[in-house]
């Protein structure tokens, strides 16, 4: 990262989950740009996120566009769409990414046993999405155990965190890095394979919110190095 932030693209930045993330990064002082199928549904909803600033603290800029416009605009992509939207909506944009980073938040939920692990043939959905893209996109995976009521409320203190898989280091630093500005912990988890186990983990957090009446169960890495000295 430079000092001058890059611009994040968020596709299906008008669905809870890039809405939520999209106002993260406003408030840590990224440019944002919302994409969408419908792109007065993403002005509308850039609109929500900047009325959401305090005159006291300066947000980034946030608007919003069609799908196509917002992947080739941005350095940095992110693809918040369901499950059952993922492929159709980055065959459109898949041009527009050659060369560019591409976080990928998608757990293979499938309605309605939201709640029972339903991985793909390929393993993972994220792993789907490089082998479509190819090796000039750098997919990552994260944010998939992130509750979307978490991220909507930007005075709400994220206690819970993030695993980051790719198969290019360089790119997972940058994920942690976006991450970390915006208020959470992330964790280099290995390969886009591993990927996977987050993916999967989403059902098993979706279960335990329901069983416990949770409002959005999360992980938390233990053992780190500044627990084991207190």
């Amino acid at each position: 990262m430079t000092d001058t932030k890059p611009l994040i693209a968020v596709i299906g930045g008008t669905g809870s989950q890039g809405s939520g993330l999209a106002v993260r990064w406003a408030k840590a002082g990224y440019p944002v740009v919302l994409g969408s199928r419908d792109s007065n549904k993403a002005k509308k909803a850039a609109a929500k996120i900047t009325a959401m600033a305090s005159p006291k603290n300066k947000w980034g800029n946030v608007r919003g566009t069609d799908n196509f416009s917002a992947a080739s605009e941005c350095q940095i992509a992110v693809l918040a769409v369901p499950y059952a939207n993922q492929i159709n909506t980055l065959k459109p944009i898949a041009n527009a990414l050659k060369g560019k980073i591409l976080i990928d938040v998608t757990a293979p939920l499938k309605p309605p046993k939201v709640s029972t692990v339903q991985l793909p043939e390929a393993g993972s959905a994220v792993v789907k999405s490089q082998e479509m893209l190819g090796e000039n996109v750098a997919v990552v995976a994260a944010f998939q155990n992130i509750a979307a009521q978490h991220l909507a409320d930007p005075g709400n203190e994220i206690d819970c965190d993030v695993l980051v898989c790719s198969d290019k280091k360089a790119a997972r630093e940058i994920a942690i890095t976006l991450a970390n500005d915006a208020g959470m912990t992330a964790w280099h988890a290995g390969p886009l394979a591993n990927a996977a186990a987050a993916e999967a983990m989403t059902s098993v957090l979706i279960f335990i919110n329901r069983a416990h009446k949770i409002p959005g169960s999360g992980i938390r890495i233990t053992g780190t190095p500044e627990e084991l000295e207190d």
